[in-house]
């Protein structure tokens, strides 16, 4: 019986996971399927439509275990958000990973990891970063000038991201072909991005017919990244931003310049991005500003603890015993105290939880859903 990781963030929870999850059962009958899921805020700097418990009964219809990815690599760059993520996969002993990508090839993918552990490349790399490019494109950048081709979709770039981090594992990474852009803004068949679930959600439109009935009732009473705004405003206001994760030397100075001409989060990023930074980069820098994470706690917490199960079924409370013994840190069914990287969960939660009014529960009052 084969053990088959999906990496997700299911922000919602829509009919193209409903698909991944079903191919994955075509080609792996009776197999363990184990998500690592991210939590409340996602590696766009986003906030979690549903929160992470929510996500996981939802989940739990139709896979066997949920593991989450601790804020520190959730709400991160591609690099670190697989760093982070296939860790989990390789301590629980998985076979396979198996992920959304556009171009569907593996191989491809994979020589291009092999280019990016040459010095040529690093060198390419550095001299477009020199340029004021931002880091995604200084990497496709290079890669088109060492053999003609590049990366340049999201999920390509988060595949490759994973086979790096796996090509020298026991598991092996399989892709299955996304059926629409990931970016795409605009509904585009019953299987549609969750960009365009998001944006008819904010404009009040009916998606009934684009996520399965187990999550369309917890699309009620929704909120937004924006909705921070005003906490993120006070903290930008009152505090020397310079300390937290991903805020650049120097730009801490534009930030604090521009935070009194703007109203919204929008406006704001609008008049942060620039060539170097983009839109992705400049919204997990709110979000670590938002959320009071620092470089110095991104790097005590750069290396993965513990595993914290945040659900399971039958299936995957087996396995879960199966392994127990073999995993070298420790697999947490319930919340810790004291126990590093929980406590900036906890942080993290309260925070999500001022503005989210669907869940009045304190992180340690939680306690791990058995479907």
């Amino acid at each position: 019986m084969k053990t088959v990781g999906i990496i997700c963030e299911y922000n919602p929870f829509h009919l193209g996971h409903v698909y991944h999850i079903n191919q994955i059962k075509k080609m792996y009958p009776e197999s363990i399927i184990v998500l690592v899921l991210s939590g409340n805020f996602t590696q766009r700097g986003d906030a979690s439509l549903i929160d992470k418990w929510k996500k996981t009964e939802i989940a739990l219809n139709y896979v066997d275990l949920v593991i989450e990815l601790p804020f520190v690599f959730a709400c991160q760059s591609a690099d670190l958000f697989a760093l982070g993520a296939c860790d989990i996969l390789k301590h629980l002993n998985v076979d396979v990973l198996v992920f959304g990508s556009e171009s569907d090839d593996v191989k491809r993918l994979y020589d291009f990891s092999i280019i990016q552990d040459s010095s040529e490349y690093n060198l390419k790399v550095k001299e477009y970063l020199d340029l004021g490019y931002n880091y995604p494109t200084s990497l496709s950048n290079a890669l088109e000038d060492i053999c003609g081709d590049s990366v340049r979709s999201s999920n390509d770039l988060l595949g490759l991201s994973y086979i790096k981090n796996l090509k020298n594992s026991n598991i092996k990474c399989i892709s299955i072909k996304r059926t629409n852009d990931y970016l795409n803004s605009e509904i585009t068949g019953e299987i549609t991005s969750g960009t365009s679930i998001r944006e008819a959600l904010k404009k009040r439109k009916d998606v009934s017919k684009y996520v399965p009935d187990v999550c369309l009732k917890y699309l009620k009473n929704l909120h937004f990244i924006n909705d921070y705004f005003d906490l993120l405003k006070y903290k930008i206001i009152s505090e020397d931003i310079s300390k937290y994760q991903t805020v650049d030397e120097g730009i801490h100075n534009r930030i604090k310049k521009i935070i009194n001409e703007v109203n919204s989060f929008d406006e704001l990023l609008d008049k942060v991005k620039s060539k170097r930074y983009t839109y992705n980069k400049i919204r997990r820098m709110m979000l670590h500003i938002l959320v009071g994470f620092t470089k110095q706690e991104a790097k005590k917490l750069s290396k993965t603890k513990y595993i914290r199960v945040l659900g399971f079924n039958d299936n995957g409370r087996k396995y879960l015993k199966k392994i127990k013994n073999e995993c070298e840190i420790p697999i947490l069914l319930n919340y810790k105290k004291g126990f590093k990287g929980l406590d900036l969960e906890s942080r993290v939660s309260m925070i999500y939880n001022l503005i989210n009014k669907e869940d009045d529960l304190l992180e340690h009052e939680h306690k791990v859903i058995i479907k």
